[in-house]
């Protein structure tokens, strides 16, 4: 019987240079792995493989040299780790995340949250091609949103309160982007330059900023062959249903739009930017 060479990969085996040789890539959400999927891995491939493990540039991790007789019993033994195997070819992969606001001082959303939430709603979906999800906490930018089809990136909206506010500056000095400034004991904002990254609050002694996190949501993004910065439609979503309902709206027209073996910044540019913009609106203001 042939090896269905199509449907391994699908299920996170990849051939290799070696016959009959597996790298193996294995479900991880957002980064994390506990200590005990962690010793299984080990486990599995000092078993079954060459004693090491891969980890890869989305935060994947594989276990080479995997032999396709071994390959049920790899599976069986990761499950009782509770490992699953990944995905690979067109669909959905890997949801991408750094620790964001539960370790970050930096951190402005929970990603790892919403990484599990993204991996539950969107992981191993069959699309026209792969379509890859990155969420970072912040300004910072440590996953580099941007490089993924959809990047999600974490943010906080500010409002001053004066009756908190004692002058000293530190608000000042913590911006980045020159978009705060105090005159006469009077903090003014300036929103067409604030980049909603929040050095402002998390930097005051006082607590004189009332902060409302959100998203910063770029859509097209690529890093490969080509290399294309994905671009933000909506400057700053608070609303976290809405933020489902444009990453929902990003992925159907995808599917809808899509040729086979197109990735989706070239569906945008071969139907049209203002086609595809106007449907994430549609879903925004829904």
């Amino acid at each position: 019987m042939a090896t269905d060479y199509a449907t391994l990969k699908k299920g996170g085996f990849m051939r290799q240079k070696q016959k009959n040789n597996f790298s193996l890539r294995l479900r991880v959400v957002g980064g994390q792995m506990t200590a005990k999927q962690l010793a299984k891995v080990a486990e599995v491939a000092d078993q079954f493989g060459h004693g090491y493990v891969h980890f890869t540039s989305r935060q994947g991790v594989e276990i080479p040299f995997i032999k396709l007789d071994d390959i049920d019993a790899v599976k069986a033994a990761l499950a009782e780790g509770e490992v699953q195997p990944g995905v690979c070819g067109p669909r959905v992969r890997t949801i991408t995340a750094c620790q964001g606001a539960e370790t970050c001082p930096n951190g402005c959303i929970d990603t790892e949250n919403l990484a599990v939430e993204l991996d539950q709603r969107y992981f191993g979906r069959d699309l026209p091609h792969k379509f890859k999800f990155g969420i970072t906490g912040c300004q910072n930018n440590c996953l580099k949103a941007e490089e993924n089809d959809v990047g999600i990136k974490g943010g906080v909206q500010v409002q001053w309160q004066s009756e908190k506010c004692i002058q000293c500056g530190v608000c000042v000095k913590a911006c980045r982007s020159g978009a705060i400034t105090l005159e006469n004991g009077k903090i003014e904002i300036d929103r067409s330059k604030c980049n909603y990254c929040g050095r402002c609050a998390f930097g005051c002694p006082t607590d004189a900023y009332e902060t409302t996190p959100g998203y910063i949501v770029s859509f097209g993004g690529l890093f490969g062959n080509r290399i294309s910065k994905g671009e933000p439609i909506i400057p700053f979503i608070e609303d976290h249903d809405k933020l489902l309902k444009v990453c929902d709206a990003a992925i159907q027209w995808f599917d809808d739009n899509a040729n086979p073996s197109e990735r989706f910044k070239f569906t945008i540019e071969r139907v049209g930017e203002d086609k595809f913009n106007k449907a994430i609106l549609d879903a925004y203001e829904a």
